[in-house]
């Protein structure tokens, strides 16, 4: 039993780690927010400017460069269905960058649980054990409890990683969420208000 519940931290470690990992690569703000899709945005004063907004979107694949090239499609509708159907898309990009954020919060929540398990069966070895030698052996009793008190300590060592980068994770999302919605804010009252002149 002891064996499964370290089996079971190692493999929550290695998950954990997966996720830091591919999360931190994902959300690097260049590939979220690439500056050259930000350039074009500044540059994209009226309609005419559309064509390159859209190639360079397209070179550049990213969150942003999808909502762009979205409200591109829907210039055309009105101002007010515009901005919804945008909200619309900037969520499923959201939900996008979360991917793999809650995983990382169940490992925040069972590695502590995993450990305190593996506590409670090296306990009952241990007591089981002393039950049948007797308390003859204080050494061996201590390397018991030594045992025990070892797999609390891996699961917190995997919990507090894990934590760190989902709080990480989680603010950088929401300020790459604000600085999206800010920048395509901006980008459709600079054609809306062309459309008005």
């Amino acid at each position: 039993m002891e064996m499964l519940v370290y089996g079971l931290l190692i493999v929550t470690s290695i998950v954990g780690l997966t996720f830091i990992i591919e999360r931190g690569l994902a959300l690097r703000w260049s590939k979220v927010l690439p500056p050259e899709i930000e350039s074009a945005v500044e540059s994209a004063q009226t309609r005419d400017d559309l064509n390159v907004l859209r190639s360079v979107c397209l070179q550049k694949p990213s969150p942003l460069g999808r909502l762009l090239l979205h409200a591109c499609e829907h210039l055309d509708w009105s101002k007010e269905e515009t901005v919804d159907t945008m909200q619309t898309r900037a969520r499923h990009e959201i939900v996008k960058l979360e991917r793999g954020l809650v995983v990382l919060e169940i490992i925040v929540g069972i590695a502590p649980l995993l450990g305190l398990v593996g506590t409670i069966v090296g306990m009952m070895d241990t007591f089981a054990n002393v039950g049948l030698a007797g308390l003859n052996d204080a050494a061996k009793l201590a390397q018991g409890i030594s045992l025990i008190l070892r797999a609390t300590l891996i699961g917190l060592l995997i919990a507090i990683p894990a934590l760190i980068a989902w709080s990480y994770f989680s603010k950088k999302v929401e300020l790459l969420a604000v600085e999206m919605e800010t920048l395509c804010d901006e980008f459709l009252r600079r054609q809306y208000r062309e459309v008005k002149k």
